[in-house]
């Protein structure tokens, strides 16, 4: 409610300061209400119809979507400058609260000054460029949150089909820009300051905002690549960041340890560890595929997801893991490398084979790579590295040594739906516990063998949110839903429409057939 609140005031604001502005510098106010033509009117007042091409170029960039909110903007500083109100301060303020601005403007007696007919105002230099940088922040902002972002894969998650290096463009408008709920945060910035090795926060939770998501062009379908927000970094180790979760570190080395550590071993060394509680914007980016929608029964039965009991396609650029074994005397690492397996992967594959005592090479797959392995006569077998079941493996959702699944074998498991009564027992409560608690807010015990939700006993639970599931291609080497569970609807950011760019670290070098190629492609 509130932002349907702040969305009126902005509109009817900025309406009214339009009347009494025309009304201050002589022009029938009645115009300020007709849409295009107060515009026209607006950018007369404001002396920028000097010559017929720059009139039409206001005009024509005022039809143009997205363009139009910063022209928008540029007008509220020329009336400043109409009233020879110069001040970086005021013009800033202008710029962030228009619908304030407008009309005071409109009530004070500052005195209009028609631009036709003075010389334009100028400024230093470095004035000229705090303006100019102030407003290329407000613009970044306004484009970053509403309409696109763009976002580098660091990991191998996504693999065949997102590779590491693909610098993507995350449309904002695919499904709704989210509003700010951290509204008090350096520009520009996720969620710690550059140079502090990710131990100082870039936000301040003194102000914290509902969720809410405007109108966008649709909503997420499966197999959409999703950007969303980390959901089990709502508590998080700085030592570690997004790459173990403070939940999972909690079940490996029990509350107490992780509480009191100063430092925590992160691979061969000990690093400086804080404990963090992040609010829902401002946990970690991930990116994977959607594969669950709300209200489906989602089932892995060796590698092979079904959803509401049938078997739904695989990416074909995704991989899984596969046990290669060459031939003695075989250049395997080039053999491997020329098939575009990750120098990482290779890595990875030697440091297992050392500590199993294996021959065998644990490498994930595509499924065109596994046939062109298969038809060499330098290769002995290739075999599927399939994980059967696995009894009290509390890293894998839900994290309850009731279930005994593992990323190959899993479920079946239901995703919740926004207004769907889930049916809640002790031994399915596991599942939905950080939808509870966590996710939807409310206060969850298990007293007697009864369940109490908000401190009453009851059996059942509405969600209040739509949830999905996410994985990656790389099935074999992401950490996702099956791992952590649901991701809610207000953790999702946006939806990765397109590479832009890639960079291929193995082989230092762009790969240029990857430029400006789908990101949902499934082909």
């Amino acid at each position: 409610m509130i932002y349907e609140i702040l969305l009126i005031l902005y509109f009817v604001g900025s309406l009214a300061g339009l009347w009494l502005l025309f009304k201050k510098v002589g022009e029938n106010p009645w115009k300020a209400l007709i849409p295009f033509y107060n515009i026209m009117v607006w950018i007369r007042i404001c002396g920028k119809d000097r010559t017929k091409q720059q009139k039409v170029k206001w005009y024509i960039l005022f039809l143009i979507p997205a363009i139009n909110i910063f022209m928008f903007l540029l007008l509220v500083v020329e009336t400043a400058i109409t009233m020879h109100r110069y001040n970086y301060f005021e013009q800033t303020f202008a710029v962030i609260f228009p619908w304030i601005y407008l009309p005071y403007v409109g009530l004070n007696n500052y005195q209009y000054h028609d631009p036709h007919q003075e010389e334009p105002h100028k400024v230093s230099q470095a004035r000229d460029w705090l303006d100019a940088i102030t407003f290329a922040i407000v613009a970044a902002m306004i484009i970053r949150s509403m309409m696109f972002e763009f976002y580098n894969i660091p990991s191998s998650s996504m693999e065949k089909s997102l590779m590491t290096g693909d610098y993507l463009v995350v449309s904002k408008m695919a499904y709704g820009p989210r509003s700010a709920m951290t509204p008090l945060a350096v520009p520009l910035v996720h969620n710690v300051l550059p140079l502090t090795d990710g131990q100082v926060e870039s936000y301040l939770k003194w102000i914290k905002l509902p969720y809410h998501r405007y109108k966008g062009f649709g909503h997420v379908e499966r197999f959409d690549p999703v950007v969303f927000n980390y959901p089990d970094g709502d508590t998080m180790c700085t030592a570690w960041k997004s790459n173990m979760s403070y939940h999972q570190l909690v079940r490996e080395l029990g509350r107490e340890t992780v509480q009191n550590a100063k430092m925590l071993p992160v691979g061969n060394q000990m690093v400086k560890n804080r404990i963090r509680v992040r609010p829902v914007d401002k946990r970690e980016n991930f990116i994977k595929r959607c594969i669950g929608l709300p209200g489906e029964d989602l089932q892995i039965i060796d590698q092979i997801v079904y959803i509401n009991g049938k078997p739904i396609a695989t990416p074909p650029y995704s991989q899984q893991t596969h046990k290669v074994l060459f031939k003695q005397g075989v250049n395997a690492r080039k053999i491997l490398d020329d098939m575009g397996v990750s120098h990482e992967d290779y890595s990875n594959a030697l440091s297992v084979m050392m500590y199993e005592g294996s021959h065998h090479y644990s490498l994930p797959l595509t499924a065109e790579q596994v046939k062109k392995l298969q038809a060499r006569p330098d290769v002995v077998e290739v075999k599927p590295d399939v994980r059967p079941e696995e009894e009290g493996n509390l890293n894998i959702f839900p994290n309850s040594p009731l279930y005994h699944w593992s990323t190959d074998n899993f479920g079946p498991v239901h995703i919740p739906a926004k207004g769907e009564t889930l049916k809640l027992t002790l031994e399915n409560l596991p599942i939905y516990t950080r939808v509870i608690e966590t996710y939807e807010g409310n206060q969850l015990e298990v007293r007697d063998g009864k369940i109490l939700i908000n401190g009453t006993e009851t059996t059942e639970y509405t969600c209040k949110m739509d949830y999905y599931w996410m994985m990656g291609d790389n099935r074999h080497n992401s950490v996702d839903s099956r791992y952590w569970g649901f991701v809610p609807e207000d953790h999702i950011s946006g939806k990765a429409t397109m590479v832009l760019f890639s960079w291929d670290k193995d082989h230092g070098k762009p790969r240029w057939d990857r430029v400006f190629k789908s990101a949902r492609s499934m082909d």
